[in-house]
């Protein structure tokens, strides 16, 4: 087990890879996209030559913020397919740094282990209140849902049935140890953010699948009348960072 310390000197070292202009902005063209990227797509999204999208792409692969896979286009097969294409994707591996040395995860973790103990439901009750007047707080009042959920961390895009997608989960390591605490907590707080907003009318619900977040936002005005072509809403839009990443620890998810 690596200690804390080299964690940390570990992840600083492959956070201080973003530095670059040019790999932070090839970075958030390959996590903004569900599909993994060619070196073609990220240069043309970028703006820059292939081969110097190849060697920025490779060294953010070596600093674990993306990872290779191999394969051939959809359609392609058998003899005479050629070499399967070099594509990357946003790597699973969650990088922060705190200095001086803290563990906000435990924390979590143990206050979500005592709200699963909760017989009387008094606890649960409470922590879902303080979920939604966050979330309420997180935004201001009558400010762009869309964009105060970006900024809390969720990535929202609009799918083809108009609802909005959470492409990312800010708490996803502690909701893998108790997804029925954590997601019902992650519910009330973008409730809270959906009445602060522009589009009250808005309703989350859970709809948990893999790889993204297990609420949905129905019934969003903005997303019914983007019906996928929005640019704020699309996968091309690099992440902005909200409040997850602000308090001392600089994220890369």
């Amino acid at each position: 087990m690596i200690s804390g310390e080299l964690a940390g000197l570990e992840a600083l070292g492959s956070l201080s890879t973003l530095d670059d202009p040019v790999r932070r902005r090839l970075y958030d063209a390959v996590i903004t996209q569900d599909e993994p990227v060619s070196r073609e797509q990220a240069a043309t999204t970028v703006g820059i030559g292939r081969t110097l999208a190849a060697y920025h792409l490779d060294k953010l692969a070596d600093a674990g913020l993306l990872t290779i896979i191999y394969q051939r286009p959809a359609g392609r097969g058998g003899p005479g397919a050629g070499r399967p294409a070099k594509l990357y994707r946003r790597a699973e591996r969650e990088l922060a740094v705190s200095v001086p040395s803290r563990d906000y995860e435990l924390l979590a973790t143990l206050l979500v282990e005592s709200v699963h103990h909760d017989t009387s439901g008094a606890v649960t009750a409470a922590v879902n209140d303080a979920a939604r007047a966050a979330g309420r707080r997180a935004v201001e009042p009558g400010g762009d849902l869309v964009e105060s959920l970006r900024c809390c961390g969720y990535e929202p895009r609009a799918n083809a049935d108009g609802k909005l997608e959470l492409r990312n989960c800010p708490f996803h390591h502690v909701a893998q140890s108790d997804p029925e605490v954590v997601c019902g907590l992650n519910l009330h707080l973008v409730e809270g953010i959906i009445e602060s907003s522009t589009d009250p009318r808005a309703k989350a619900e859970l709809d948990p699948r893999p790889d993204r977040c297990c609420v949905v936002v129905c019934d969003s005005a903005r997303a019914k009348a983007s019906s996928g072509t929005d640019p704020a809403l699309s996968a091309d839009r690099p992440r902005t960072r909200g409040r997850q990443g602000s308090r001392g620890k600089p994220t890369a998810t």
